[in-house]
């Protein structure tokens, strides 16, 4: 994994491209009896008494100041109001997930999440997260969990995850409560993982460190991601071995 794609302007634009490459490398794999489609979270708040603002998404209404055209017409005159209040700014954050549905029948087969900060820090948006999870856990749902953060709180498990960088959970139905586990460390490279379908069809696989590779191409995060630090900050070993990496030293 790249430690450098954590940073605030850059995992928003990861986690929303790499969503689209995995529904088109599983939609490759699933047959005709499946239909992949990405979907989203939406997480509205008010920002932080200390005016920090996400650095990775542009705003998400923007109102434009084109003159009116000679079809359109001019409203009246607005009426004025006796006083008039603040309302508190908001912050609307969407992230994608993927659903596998069987076509016959609509059904949800199978729910992908490459998980965000949104979904780690404590607040309203990891509960709101927390919930649908424990929801899909609770039917008839496979869920796959990626985990290609080392900032947050890890999500509950039954017992504590021995310590890694990264984790992929595979929850099946059929094996409810346990669940396949990759803990993944900062030097590792990422694994071919199983995506379960209804049986009796044959696991989707994906090969994690080639769609990685994917997407760091097609959004050319070489022009700008190593101008800072890698956040969370690296202990010195892994700092220096980030640094000889990202020079091509062997």
């Amino acid at each position: 994994m790249n430690p450098y794609l954590e940073q605030e302007d850059a995992w928003h634009d990861f986690h929303e491209r790499f969503l689209p490459h995995l529904a088109e490398t599983s939609a490759g794999q699933v047959g005709t009896h499946y239909i992949v489609k990405i979907d989203e979270h939406v997480y509205i708040h008010e920002p932080p008494d200390d005016g920090h603002a996400f650095l990775g998404r542009a705003d998400v209404f923007v109102a434009t100041g084109q003159p009116l055209t000679e079809t359109q017409t001019v409203a009246p005159a607005a009426i004025d109001a006796p006083e008039q209040i603040t309302l508190p700014a908001v912050d609307v954050e969407r992230l994608s997930y993927l659903e596998i549905r069987d076509r016959r029948d609509r059904r949800v087969v199978t729910v992908i999440e490459l998980l965000s900060p949104a979904n780690k820090y404590s607040g309203s948006d990891r509960e709101q997260y927390l919930n649908k999870r424990g929801e899909i856990l609770a039917s008839r749902t496979h869920l796959v969990e990626i985990d290609l953060l080392r900032g947050g709180p890890r999500m509950p498990f039954g017992k504590a995850l021995p310590e890694c960088a990264y984790y992929v959970l595979v929850s099946r139905t059929e094996n409810r409560r346990e669940a396949d586990i990759w803990r993944i460390q900062l030097r590792d490279s990422l694994p071919t993982i199983p995506i379960p379908l209804r049986e009796p069809d044959p696991d989707v696989r994906i090969d994690l460190q080639a769609l990685l590779h994917r997407v760091y191409d097609a959004a050319r995060y070489v022009n700008y991601i190593y101008e800072g630090a890698p956040y969370p900050a690296l202990s010195a070993d892994d700092a220096d071995w980030a640094e000889k990496v990202v020079s091509g030293q062997p």
